[in-house]
């Protein structure tokens, strides 16, 4: 394996590849600079509650497996690398007087968020725009530079690719979303309702976690978005499926801890990961 590591991002790469296959985690990025933290408005469990926490381990196993794996290292807080470049919120930045009609902007979730989950403030007062395009250009844009040369790349060598954008979801948000004496998925996948992704892929990557024994859901409640929207391109042979997966499963939401089974859950995470990077008839070596 191999590792590229600089201030936005860490990129591993396997040996050799395997297949068109691509993970990414764009939430679980956890380097709070004190200089960050000394601007906010919230404790430190607080700021992290919009983390994707410990997804990163959780498909870390990729690599090993034939597939990449690009990880953020700022946190979301500090600035959302599942947001367009330009979604940027005249709540919390000064200088920008109009904005897209946009509901992530509307409740504090643009590409420099103002609140954290429960519609918490992060910051006392407002950013200056040139700070704002100062963590644009520090991390979203090489963020986003190493993504799209993965993808192509990819594409390139294997005529497709494959990107499974790896989120967590709070488990209210799924008690909020299902009807009741409906099952509550524990993973939901999405395709922005198959705009970003063809049918056999989607069909693909939920007999797979299916397979694990993980109850699976389609787009509701999160269908996929910027990372889906931006690089999705199924008539190119570019696919992309965002994961969530529910974090009561494995880590303590409110301690930001992982669970005592996080292991046994990691360890069944990596069979759906092998499931998907396998081609078929190939057997995998270990390395």
């Amino acid at each position: 394996m191999s590792q590229t590591q600089t201030e936005a991002y860490v990129l591993t790469r396997p040996a050799r590849q395997m297949s068109g296959l691509i993970f990414a985690s764009p939430h679980s990025g956890r380097d709070y600079s004190p200089d960050f933290l000394r601007q906010v408005a919230l404790d430190r469990s607080t700021i992290r509650s919009s983390e994707d926490a410990f997804v990163d381990r959780l498909f870390d196993s990729a690599p090993g497996l034939g597939a990449p794996i690009l990880v953020a290292r700022a946190p979301r807080a500090f600035v959302d690398l599942n947001r367009s470049a330009d979604e940027l919120d005249p709540g919390v930045i000064e200088g920008i007087f109009r904005a897209p009609h946009n509901p992530r902007i509307s409740s504090g979730l643009g590409v420099i968020p103002r609140v954290v989950a429960g519609g918490r403030a992060i910051y006392r007062g407002k950013l200056s725009l040139a700070e704002a395009e100062a963590r644009l250009g520090r991390f979203w844009h090489p963020y986003h530079q190493a993504l799209a040369a993965l993808v192509e790349e990819t594409r390139a060598q294997f005529g497709e690719a494959v990107l499974i954008d790896c989120h967590s979801m709070p488990h209210e948000a799924i008690e909020a979303h299902t009807r009741p004496g409906q099952p509550r998925p524990e993973v939901v996948l999405g395709d922005r309702y198959g705009a970003t992704a063809g049918r056999e892929v989607m069909d693909r990557i939920e007999a797979a976690f299916a397979g694990a024994g993980l109850r699976v859901g389609r787009n509701t409640p999160f269908a996929g978005a910027y990372v889906a929207q931006a690089y999705g391109r199924p008539s190119r042979g570019v696919h992309v499926v965002q994961v969530e997966i529910d974090r009561a499963l494995y880590m303590d939401e409110v301690r930001v801890e992982p669970l005592p089974g996080f292991e046994g859950f990691r360890e069944l995470i990596s069979g759906v990961v092998a499931e998907l990077v396998q081609p078929p008839g190939v057997a995998l070596a270990a390395e």
